[in-house]
């Protein structure tokens, strides 16, 4: 049989504190509430200053899932895998009571082969999982508590893949070796002869490519994984075809390989592509790989499916970064994984319209800080046209300060992901480089974030006195050299080890790092195994440190929103581009209370734009805005605009109607205020009263007021600047209706009914 995913979000029940015997499949759990995945009881609390402001003043505690599931008969003899996107943090996962095992770290992907616990027919099966997270001062951002991300059961044949066991490449285009970390210099590099000199992005790849792509040859290889969980010798032929749009097979490589039981082979597999169609931001083409499996001459089955990109990279140290052979500017931005008022249990189609936003004012880059993002984020960007800096750690071997009464209030705390990364780093990293490597929008993979922080902990005799802008409150004796503190010498064997861990899993990327004190770690090898440099607000460095390492390629990879900041990208061309902090406002990283997360985005939390939004949209594209904050009237609200925000599936390519029509789907309501002639306005923000009858329920209301402490769970909310989402969840096939009371003047009322239109018949 082919590979069948079966998804395993609906019909979970929860419970918020500890319960010993849950684990067990007997256990009567008929009174715990039920949810729906992903969950995050964090944002269902109530913020509480005796929470850590570092992740936005929200609790965690221990928390407990339940579920079950009957599999067909069919599947017995087969490979059943529990699949997990996420579960933050301390995750324990019990199968029909039997113990799986742990997960410390809360953003990586991680799966259990369940084929000897699982029953068939119907009988049911029973999952638990036990959730820890009590200590809140292990982030410097929110994090959120619960199965976060998506579940997932996977049904193999016994002769199957290896989990993420089928990578595709590009290995060359223009017979030039793509995304080699020693590339040819500039004049080696092929660019098309209308692309712009350096410093100048251009206008569009689209049409740069156009008139190429008859010309173009790409070669393509496929390195193949495959097990033999049988219990005989098998000989294998995989068949592995690249679909087009209109699924033409475009390129088709096959390959053959005998395994003996329990063996897990390697195959690599290549071919050529005629007049490929190239991936780049402004045409995001995308083919659909399938690899078909052939045992001893049987019935072929399909056992791998995934969307893919042929593109070339190249990072050039005199000249920047290359994509399909043109040079270009990255212009992005970094984002946290939060959803505001959704915390961190985020949907992709609140990813997708807050992605097209960031489109629209001339990003093209998205940077995942700094941790593994949900699955669905990559394949957003891939098929939007988003380059990705996917980056796996924010501390190594010890701890940063987390501030837990208000940024920059002394003392700080000290937990967080230190205290397993002695022992699961590794596994974590090879995680996130398997997951993501097939990806066409991964561009570079990131080991770490500021982790040569100043003093926090890491120093070094050479600078006696060591200063961030962490510094506030601090004792002057803290930011002194102290010997009896982890020298800062370190770094560079780790981040040495690092990248060869990255570089066993993928060499067809650059491994980076986010540097924040370069003045001292770039003295100390920290640069050594590294091919491309970032460097987090440290634009005044990049002439003189483009002299010191002419063979680094330098990024900025965390960078202010001014005009210098921009300046320092488009003036120097070798600097590849910058990553903005951040794109989005994001929870957590708080500067005291009520404020409960950073107003550093270019978007609300609730997706709005921001004044930033149009002035950034000024900078990078050289446009003016259709709409801009100039325009908002200022007259007091009369009355409330609301209109449901209705896009294609991008990802499934189901219409909105039919993707809105399945359980789990999250609704967006966006809703502004209006004067008396029906025009928005932005002042004499009002409270509006949401209620949601029929097959839904209100998952939340943002206004993207960070210092509204208002809980998420409430009803009422306050418009922000006009402003407000709504998002409600579809919970079953019938009609939802949803009513928004606008309170005004004199005890005035408006009231709009909305309804979701019910879908008499899915389309799959």
């Amino acid at each position: 049989m082919n590979t069948t995913k079966i998804q395993l979000n609906e019909n979970w029940r929860f419970h918020l504190g500890e319960c010993e015997d849950a684990w067990y499949k007997g256990y009567d759990d008929s009174s715990w509430r039920q949810v729906m995945l992903p969950h995050d009881w964090s944002v269902e609390a109530p913020f509480s200053r005796t929470c850590s402001s570092g992740t936005g003043y929200l609790p965690g505690g221990t928390g407990w899932y339940r579920t079950r599931f009957c599999l067909p008969e069919e599947y017995r003899g087969k490979r059943i895998r529990l699949c997990f996107d996420g579960v933050y943090k301390n995750s324990q996962v019990f199968c029909n009571s039997y113990y799986l095992g742990k997960r410390p770290n809360g953003y990586v992907s991680f799966s259990y082969d369940i084929s000897e616990q699982v029953l068939f027919g119907d009988e049911e099966n029973e999952i638990s999982v036990k959730v820890v997270h009590n200590d809140l001062s292990d982030s410097r951002w929110f994090t959120g508590s619960g199965i976060t991300r998506k579940v997932t059961i996977s049904v193999e044949e016994p002769v199957h893949p290896a989990e993420y066991g089928c990578i595709f490449r590009t290995e060359e285009i223009f017979g030039i070796p793509c995304g080699a970390e020693n590339v040819p210099k500039y004049g080696n590099v092929p660019k098309c002869e209308n692309a712009p000199k350096s410093g100048n992005a251009p206008k569009s790849g689209a049409e740069d490519i156009a008139g190429r792509e008859s010309q173009i040859r790409a070669r393509i290889s496929e390195i193949h994984q495959p097990v033999n969980d049988s219990n005989q010798p098998v000989s294998l032929q995989i068949r592995t075809l690249l679909l087009d749009a209109d699924e033409h097979i475009s390129a088709e490589c096959t390959g053959e390989i005998s395994l003996s039981c329990g063996e897990q082979g390697s195959l690599t597999l290549s071919g050529d592509m005629e007049s490929p169609q190239l991936w780049s931001p402004e045409s995001p083409y995308l083919y659909r790989m399938q690899v078909w499996y052939r045992v001893n001459g049987g019935v072929p089955y399909l056992t791998f499916e995934e969307k893919v990109g042929v593109r070339s990279i190249a990072f050039v140290p005199d000249e920047g970064f290359f994509l399909n052979g043109i040079n270009r500017k990255i212009r992005g931005v970094c984002v946290h994984h939060d959803g505001g008022v959704l915390g961190a249990a985020m949907k992709p189609e609140v990813w997708q319209r807050r992605l097209a936003l960031l489109k629209e004012c001339g990003c093209n880059a998205i940077r995942c800080s700094h941790n593994p993002h949900m699955p669905e984020l990559y394949e957003l960007c891939d098929a939007m046209g988003f380059l990705m800096m996917d980056e796996a750690f924010d501390e190594w071997e010890n701890p940063k300060n987390k501030w837990s009464t208000g940024h920059n209030v002394y003392p700080p705390k000290h937990q967080g992901y230190y205290e397993d990364f002695p022992m699961w780093h590794e596994e974590d990293l090879r995680s996130m480089v398997r997951r993501d490597r097939n990806h066409p929008s991964v561009i570079l993979w990131s080991i770490g974030n500021e982790i040569d922080y100043p003093g926090d902990p890491y120093c070094h005799p050479m600078f006696r006195t060591m200063t961030g802008n962490n510094d506030a409150n601090k004792p002057a004796a803290e930011m002194q050299y102290d010997p009896q503190k982890p020298n800062m010498e370190r770094l560079a064997p780790l981040a040495a080890k690092l990248s060869s861990i990255v570089r066993q899993e993928d060499d067809s990327r650059p491994v980076t790092v986010a540097a924040a004190f370069p003045e001292l770690s770039s003295q100390l090898g920290f640069f050594d195994t590294l091919s491309v440099v970032g460097y987090n607000y440290k634009e005044h460095l990049y002439e003189a440190d483009h002299r010191r390492f002419p063979d680094k390629t330098f990024l900025g990879s965390e960078n202010g929103h001014s005009e210098e900041a921009w300046q320092a990208v488009t003036e120097h061309p070798y600097i590849c581009g910058q990553f903005l902090w951040t794109g989005i406002d994001y929870l957590g990283e708080a500067h005291g209370w009520p404020v409960h997360g950073s107003p550093a985005g270019l978007l609300t939390t609730a997706g709005f734009p921001k004044p930033e939004f149009y002035r950034r949209k000024r900078m990078w594209l050289n446009k003016e805005s259709e709409v801009s904050s100039a325009q908002i009237q200022t007259a007091p609200a009369a009355g409330m605009q609301a209109a449901v925000w209705k896009e294609r599936d991008i990802l499934t390519g189901l219409s909105w109607e039919e993707r809105s029509a399945k359980n789990g789907y999250l609704y967006q309501i966006l809703v502004h205020l209006t004067d008396r002639s029906g025009r928005k306005t932005a002042t004499d923000d009002r409270e509006v009263r949401v209620q949601v009858q029929g097959d839904g329920a209100l998952a939340g209301i943002d206004n993207g007021d960070l210092s509204d402490v208002t809980p998420f769970g409430s009803e009422i909310r306050k418009t922000y600047r006009g402003d407000l989402a709504v998002y409600v969840r579809r919970t079953g096939p019938e009609e939802i209706n949803v009513f928004l009371k606008l309170s005004l003047d004199e005890g005035k009322t408006v009231t709009h009914r909305l309804t979701l239109e019910k879908i008499e018949q899915e389309a799959g």
